[in-house]
């Protein structure tokens, strides 16, 4: 699909700091009363709000297409109001129990208990429409290691039997890449944490502010929301302002430390003595170099296929401009079908569309990467606001400092490196040590691995699986699916500090509002079908998001035949 010759949105002027001030003003004047706002009309909220993503979502979508030349306006549709639709609603749900029970109550038979203890809890499918249309993909949340199946109940919507007196004005600091993190962000501070907020769009994509705007238009004119634009220099000053008592950063590691530590030398020498310029409490959902373990198996030639469209998906959608894009192929080194599948995923890479590099920063980065590695491989040619998908081959894994396994890249650029192994077991393991240790950032972890060598491994797999340091491990299909399904979490592993920050501290979405999660856990299909609409072959993806956003906005068995029928033109 040809991009659309016709112009972007206007670009929105920097707030003011008077307006910004009064802002703040109006918000602590507000914060109280959101504290007391009944529990119904919270939920009055979220509905209006899910209704209204209905609303707004073609006029998005068509805004962020002239914003970003996008070739698709799939990833619009996905990245946006289909998640923001889905996430909104499910925690509606949520609050409508909490209502009724005072908390969401979770079945026994959801619960299970590995052998070491850790409980786990069923969260997706959440519906019978679920399971028809992602079929064969179930999720968990693995707990905290101090909840047991006793006291479960106990951590389940606990901030609404025991509500936080204190009210606070929350900062969140949207990222500029996916359209529904901001708005999410703000929901979860909104609903799950109790704070008032004020949202700062990125530059970036500012252009979906007019329609979150609207999205939000009642708690906006109600006093518990209020939203400013611009830069760092905006930022800045919010983050410093006396009257912002929490904050949210989306965004990279290196943001998140020159605002808690400083900028340059003195930034840095602040974080060594663990000095935060910011005495606030601050969350945040961070990069990551997101490692995508391929286990060695017997693979069939649509296997090959499958999988190269896969790993493709997941380092070009969106330009590569996403926190969970695959950043380093893992793979054995004596898998025989290796380089059959790297010549595939070359192959395909190849004949993709070339994407515009909208976000700052692409060029100069491809740039270092390729120049950095011994044996870059592009998939295209560079041109000016293009940067071509490219694979660093050969990447040597005793290397700890390689700027590949440090460094996301943040844009296609995707490392591959090669570990040793007696068998696929002694392999996988290897591969978990090498991801835990070695590779930057604890967001989100993946397996590729077949269902001949899942029966094989047994018990083994699920025990890998445990010991990866992320908070969100996927068999099988791309992470982000745990940004979008809303009961699941989406955040860094628990436990890092703001001196050691790696993907973030505190998680998001949760809809089941569970307070001590450790990891989501997915599992996938080997081979999905119908062909996933986020993979950057789908034919007919932009008709299956809009019908899946019609979904998600009012959820119907009558609308499930369109969706399916849309979904296997892919």
């Amino acid at each position: 699909m040809a991009t659309p010759a016709i112009a972007p949105p206007k670009k929105l002027d920097p707030s003011p700091r008077p307006d910004m001030d009064k802002a703040i003003e109006e918000l602590h004047a507000h914060a109280q009363k959101w504290l007391e706002v009944p529990l119904e009309r919270k939920i009055h909220y979220l509905w209006r709000a899910v209704d209204l993503t209905g609303q707004v979502a073609q006029r998005q979508v068509d805004a962020a297409v002239r914003a970003l030349r996008m070739n698709d306006p799939a990833e619009a549709w996905l990245g946006g109001p289909v998640i923001q639709a889905r996430v909104i609603r499910l925690l509606a749900e949520s609050l409508e129990e909490v209502r009724r029970h005072g908390t969401v109550p979770i079945s026994a038979s959801r619960v299970h208990t590995r052998p070491d203890g850790q409980v786990k809890v069923d969260v997706f499918p959440t519906s019978t429409l679920d399971a028809l249309q992602y079929r064969g993909i179930r999720a968990q949340i693995w707990m905290d290691r101090s909840v047991t199946p006793e006291n479960l109940a106990d951590h389940v919507a606990a901030q609404f039997r025991d509500p936080p007196t204190e009210s606070r004005v929350a900062l969140v600091l949207a990222a500029g890449n996916v359209p529904s993190i901001g708005s999410l962000d703000v929901i979860h501070k909104l609903f799950f944490e109790g704070q008032v907020v004020l949202l700062k769009f990125n530059p970036v994509n500012e252009y979906v502010a007019p329609f979150q705007e609207e999205v939000f238009g009642e708690l906006i004119r109600e006093g518990f929301l209020r939203t400013a634009y611009g830069g760092g220099e905006v930022g800045e000053y919010l983050c410093h302002h006396d009257g912002i008592d929490e904050i949210h950063i989306t965004g990279s590691n290196i943001t998140h430390d020159i605002i808690v530590f400083g900028p340059g030398e003195e930034g840095a020498a602040a974080k060594a003595r663990n000095e935060p310029r910011l005495k606030k409490r601050i969350t945040s959902e961070l990069g990551n170099v997101s490692p995508v373990i391929v286990y060695p198996g017997q693979w069939s030639e649509g296997d090959l296929d499958y999988h190269a469209e896969n790993v493709a998906t997941q380092m070009t959608q969106n330009g590569g401009f996403n926190c969970n894009a695959a950043k380093v192929l893992v793979v054995h080194e004596d898998w025989p079908q290796r380089e059959a599948f790297l010549e595939r995923l070359g192959k395909l890479l190849a004949s993709l569309e070339p994407r515009h590099a909208y976000y700052p920063g692409a060029e100069q980065r491809w740039e270092r990467y390729t120049s950095a590695h011994d044996n870059p491989k592009s998939f295209g040619e560079k041109k000016p606001g293009e940067v071509p998908p490219t694979l660093l081959l050969g990447l040597d894994p005793t290397k700890k400092d390689t700027l590949a396994f440090t460094n996301e890249s943040w844009c296609a650029v995707t490392g591959v490196t090669a570990l040793p192994g007696e068998d696929g077991a002694e392999f996988l393991d290897n591969a978990v040590g090498f991801a835990n240790e070695t590779l930057f950032g604890t967001l989100n972890a993946e397996i590729l691995i077949d269902p001949r060598s899942q029966k094989a491994l047994g018990p083994r797999l699920e025990d890998a699986i445990s010991k990866l340091r992320y908070g969100t491990v996927t068999t099988n299909h791309w992470p982000a699916v745990a940004f979008g399904f809303g009961t699941t979490t989406w955040g860094a592993f628990p436990g890092h500090t703001l001196d050691d920050i790696q993907s973030g501290i505190g998680v998001v979405h949760n809809t089941l509002l569970f307070n001590k999660p450790e990891k989501s856990v997915i599992y996938c299909p080997f081979r999905a079908s119908p062909k996933p609409p986020w993979f950057v072959t789908h034919r007919n993806a932009a008709a299956v998001a809009k019908r899946a956003t019609s979904m998600e906005v009012k959820p119907s068995f009558l609308k499930l035949p369109g969706i399916i029928i849309n979904a296997l033109r892919g």
